[in-house]
């Protein structure tokens, strides 16, 4: 569970790699989002938290049919070239889900590792039940109450990581990432002025509370969510890539597989040229910092008016100066245990 450009790419390959009793997902709650987001009165109301849910809840028992409703265009004998990153899921690119290629049929997240058919969601399906561990990665889950159902299901066991990151290297990173939608606080970048009252200032305001909403229900530790539940901050895995990884994987009660551990150490010392914005692999400890040279220092501290609280619960610290944020030997990061 995490927002946009935290990481969480990069993250979940440390679990996609597992090896052969992985089944792993990459946002399959895209669909629904993407057809949903037209309807606004879906969107409006409480309903869209309650479908992805029961899309997680689905998926996680290897059931297909509720996603395949939101998949455009609609796959036929449940059959789509159209699933969303299919290829960032090394479950759906390997035999028996890896059919035969079909001449003229374009699939867009085609398999990188070997040359696939069309997906077939009932193969899918079997490969799932199949596996002993499955994860799914997912930015589109911005309540951890919307979960509840997932984790009291008898027939499920399911464990929760929460991976967060400083709110101002998230801004840079979206600004990179998605710049026709960050246009507005590119233009304050240029001419140094920021209106505290603007929609997108508001907005960075409630993703920030959304976030930390979320890790205090955790960190509280209601009932439901006893030893079920773990925050994560992305720059603690950047600097420690394996002893996280070993960490988390002791939480979700899943070997630490060699496969697992060869990946992280081949693709968290990497070049900058294999590392671009939507990459997994990265010169870890040295991309979590890289924003802090990349932003003027009047975002900065709109961010951090706006963002104060979870910075601070999170254990982020607070510059004052341009000098001090392009300081890269002055540490931003709180050393901070959340258990």
């Amino acid at each position: 569970m995490a927002s946009t450009r935290t990481g969480s790419s990069f993250v979940g390959e440390f679990f996609n790699q597992h090896g052969e009793t992985m089944f792993y997902l990459f946002e399959p709650l895209w669909h629904v989002e993407r057809l949903l987001a037209t309807a606004a009165e879906v969107n409006n109301s409480t309903a869209l938290p309650g479908i992805y849910g029961d899309i997680l809840q689905a998926l996680f028992l290897c059931d297909f049919s509720p996603l395949e409703k939101f998949i455009s265009p609609s796959p036929q004998n449940h059959v789509t070239p159209d699933l969303f990153r299919r290829e960032s899921s090394l479950a759906l690119c390997e035999e028996p889900v890896c059919t035969p290629v079909l001449k003229d049929v374009f699939e867009r997240y085609h398999c990188k590792i070997r040359q696939c058919g069309p997906l077939n969601l009932t193969l899918a399906s079997e490969s799932c039940l199949s596996k002993q561990h499955h994860a799914i990665k997912a930015v589109r889950v911005r309540q951890l109450d919307t979960l509840q159902p997932l984790v009291e299901d008898p027939h499920l066991n399911v464990a929760i990581i929460q991976l967060v990151r400083d709110p101002r290297a998230i801004l840079v990173s979206r600004m990179v990432a998605f710049p026709s939608k960050y246009q507005t606080w590119k233009a304050w970048a240029q001419d140094g002025q920021v209106p505290e009252n603007d929609e997108e200032v508001k907005r960075l305001k409630g993703n920030c509370d959304q976030v930390m909403t979320s890790a205090e229900l955790g960190l509280s530790k209601p009932q439901w969510l006893k030893g079920r539940y773990m925050l994560v901050r992305y720059e603690d895995i950047a600097r420690y890539p394996m002893q996280k990884a070993e960490e988390m994987y002791k939480f979700a009660g899943i070997p630490f597989s060699s496969r697992a551990r060869e990946w992280i150490l081949r693709n968290t010392q990497t070049t900058e040229e294999a590392s671009g914005i939507y990459s997994t692999q990265k010169n870890s400890s040295e991309q979590a910092e890289k924003w802090r040279t990349s932003i003027p220092f009047t975002l900065v501290q709109v961010v951090q008016k706006v963002c104060g609280p979870a910075m601070k619960l999170f254990g982020y610290r607070f510059v004052d100066d341009e000098k001090t944020l392009s300081n890269k030997s002055i540490s931003l990061l709180e050393d901070k245990q959340f258990s």
